[in-house]
């Protein structure tokens, strides 16, 4: 769905941008100009980039980095 209509810019989009590394509103707005005409996509936009933060932070917290199981041969 279109969540900035002055910039053209999607759910989807800022989804992919936080997954690819943004994590705040004021990033959003810098790269991709979200908020910056009317405003009226400012709530959702938040609303949308601080749900994909927590999911990416869960999905990460969940991914072990290191090796569970130890080989000692």
């Amino acid at each position: 769905m279109y969540v900035c209509l002055c910039k053209g810019v999607t759910d989807k989009t800022i989804r992919r941008a936080v997954d690819d590394g943004l994590s705040s509103m004021r990033e959003l707005r810098q790269q991709y100009g979200v908020g910056t005409q009317c405003g009226c996509c400012t709530q959702c936009a938040k609303s949308i980039v601080k749900d994909a933060v927590a999911e990416r932070n869960a999905r990460l917290k969940s991914e072990t980095l290191l090796p569970i199981e130890v080989c000692y041969a």
